[in-house]
């Protein structure tokens, strides 16, 4: 179950557009597993493909960075929003009403 799991939630991030984010029990949701979001972490954190499975857009359900990022901590992350165009507060937040992905 998980490797077909993690599969689809690396198929939805891919979907993501620059310049959005989304939560992680929005993907999970979105997945049809609402109470997976923890296992949408997991996937995250073993993301085969970093530069191609934009895992830095995901934040938790109060726009929080992670502050484990598994690719470089909480500055990488918001680093690569930044570039991006997504504003990062000085609590390492961001703006859901601005910036989440509503598809």
């Amino acid at each position: 179950m998980a490797d077909g799991f993690f599969e689809r939630v690396y198929e939805y991030l891919k979907r993501v557009p620059r310049g959005k984010v989304v939560t992680y029990g929005q993907i999970a949701r979105a997945l049809g597993a609402p109470r997976m979001a923890r296992q949408v972490g997991y996937a995250l954190h073993v993301n085969p493909m970093p530069g191609i499975i934009p895992c830095h857009r995901v934040v938790n359900r109060f726009g929080g960075l992670a502050p484990a990022f598994a690719f470089g901590g909480t500055d990488a992350q918001k680093q690569l929003l930044l570039s991006e165009g997504v504003e990062v507060r000085e609590d390492n937040t961001v703006d859901l009403n601005l910036y989440q992905w509503r598809q």
